[in-house]
């Protein structure tokens, strides 16, 4: 019995002993932009932008995907590398721009860092070069891009709204200690767990985080190899994992972020819709009815096939650990309930539809029966006079 109790204490001390300080961190931040910049392109491809080839998008397999692994292919175009003077040094941007047919932008921009420390990510975050901030160069080359587009899309927006910004902290696996022995990504989640709060939350101060607050911006990771790890927060994520298996990772969570930049844009127009329609039913009654239905209609329809097309970027099959982490990120975005949010703002314009709908068929009831009336008063006057002759 007493062994036994040994035993288990010694384990527990196992357990509890700190997982050994991590030599450096090398990889990359990657951030990403979504833009919602018109109902939709037109079918017909693009040839070139920013004077680059267009090409399809190629999510590279991994060896943990299988053969038939099927994912959305947008068109995108690789821009030439930039040399930027950066927080810590010379930095070398990479950007790519990806059209998607719903009518939205997303631009990604990887910067490369090399750090001692977690905390040293935290600057990161609004990135900042010797002439102004990230945000603001990655708007430009947004407009830019909107420009030389607009023979393409179909009823574009009149300015870019705010975009839906994520950013994303990408470690190179596996984690090395200082004498170069390699580390369980979960052990080293549980050790530095409130540093990588403060990472997601963008606090320079860990201390200051309460251990709810910790637990809260991280409770939501997966892991799949010893080696990798995903943890997903509303503002930024952190992936640790082998250099070839980021791309695919990172496309989960560019296309969440676009659905949520759409979602948003559509929740507007929807505001908008329903704000005209109320207006009309009680301000101008004798505005013209089919003027309205065919408004109403036309916004169902539009909105029908937006939720379709929007639901086809995000079918992918073959990988269950893709769809989890797209599962988390979801949940942490809100989408489902911006779905239901809009679901119930349509649900409200059919019922404003139908009863548009069926005051008009009332009103056509009406006046088909006055009419009735009237050319029966007139078939008896006409046989009244024909009598009296």
């Amino acid at each position: 019995m007493v062994s036994t109790v040994e035993q288990l204490k010694n384990l527990e001390r196992k357990s509890a002993s700190p997982v050994p300080r991590v030599g450096r961190y090398t990889g990359e931040v990657v951030y990403i932009y979504a833009y919602d910049v018109a109902y939709e392109m037109t079918r017909q491809p693009v040839r070139e932008l920013l004077g680059q080839p267009v090409a399809q998008f190629v999510v590279d397999a991994s060896k943990r995907s299988p053969r038939h692994l099927f994912f959305y292919r947008p068109q995108m175009v690789r821009l030439p590398p930039q040399e930027r003077a950066g927080p810590g040094g010379p930095l070398r941007i990479e950007r790519v721009v990806k059209l998607l047919p719903v009518g939205a932008l997303s631009i990604t921009v990887r910067v490369p860092f090399d750090v001692e420390r977690i905390e040293d990510l935290v600057g990161y975050h609004d990135l900042r070069f010797n002439d102004g901030f990230l945000h603001d160069e990655v708007r430009r080359l947004a407009e830019e891009v909107r420009r030389e587009l607009a023979p393409h899309y179909i009823r574009p927006v009149g300015q870019l709204a705010e975009e839906e910004a994520y950013t994303v902290f990408c470690i190179k696996s596996p984690l090395l200690t200082e004498d170069g022995t390699p580390l369980v990504a979960e052990n080293w989640w549980r050790a530095n767990r409130r540093a990588v709060a403060s990472l997601l939350t963008q606090e320079p101060d860990m201390a200051h985080l309460s251990r709810q607050e910790a637990d809260e911006s991280t409770g939501r990771y997966l892991s799949y190899y010893e080696h990798d790890l995903v943890v997903v927060d509303w503002d930024a994520a952190l992936i640790i994992d082998e250099k070839q298996n980021f791309d695919e990772t990172l496309y989960i969570m560019e296309l969440a972020n676009l659905q949520l930049a759409e979602l948003e844009a559509y929740d507007r127009i929807l505001d908008g819709s329903l704000e005209r329609a109320y207006r009309d039913l009680t301000r101008s009654p004798a505005r013209g009815r089919a003027n309205m239905l065919r408004e109403l209609r036309e916004l169902r329809i539009d909105m029908a096939r937006f939720s379709d097309e929007l639901s086809n970027i995000t079918k992918f099959f073959g990988d269950w650990h893709l769809a989890r982490i797209y599962e988390n990120i979801s949940a942490r975005f809100h989408l489902p309930d911006w779905h239901k949010t809009i679901d119930g703002k349509l649900k409200t314009l059919a019922d404003l539809y139908q009863l548009l709908n069926h005051d008009q068929t009332n009103r056509w009831m009406l006046i088909l029966e006055v009419t009735i009336v009237l050319l029966f008063v007139i078939d008896l006057v006409i046989l009244f006079l024909g009598l009296s002759h």
